[in-house]
């Protein structure tokens, strides 16, 4: 049941990405640019877990083994993060928190991961495109907005 589920959720990521790459490729560049970096890695990605979905030995009633409740948590916990803080901020601190809580990566690790994706970020969103982020209501009310 878990093994259909997978398959049928990648196969329809993969198709409403490659949906939105093909029909952002006749836009004006700056309009594209948003569904073209994310359709193309998001379109193969799903597409690799249809492929390993295909070839995973698992046996169709063999139950998860995890609960449903901690991604919830992490994606509320980010939504906060994001209203508290601002967008910027909130990506640095959530992707330093799960890589340091969740996946128990090393201090170094997640440091250089989190600085890696915020320059990243950064670089695209604010330096490129120049794209306005609301400050978060915690910022707002301290006056450091």
């Amino acid at each position: 049941m878990a093994r259909n589920a997978s398959l049928a959720l990648a196969i329809g990521v993969a198709l409403i990405a490659g949906y939105a790459a093909f029909a952002a490729k006749g836009w004006q560049w700056k309009a594209a640019l948003f569904p073209l970096a994310i359709g193309i890695p998001l379109c193969c990605l799903a597409v690799i877990e249809v492929v390993c979905s295909f070839r995973d030995k698992r046996s169709a009633e063999e139950p998860a083994t995890h609960g449903s409740a901690l991604p919830w948590a992490w994606m509320g916990g980010f939504l906060a993060l994001i209203v508290l803080l601002g967008f910027p901020i909130a990506i640095a601190v959530f992707v330093f928190g799960y890589l340091k809580l969740q996946s128990k990566e090393g201090w170094v690790m997640s440091t250089v991961y989190t600085a890696v994706l915020w320059a990243a970020f950064y670089g695209l969103f604010d330096y490129l495109l120049h794209l306005p982020f609301p400050a978060g209501w915690l910022l707002e009310w301290l006056g450091l907005a």
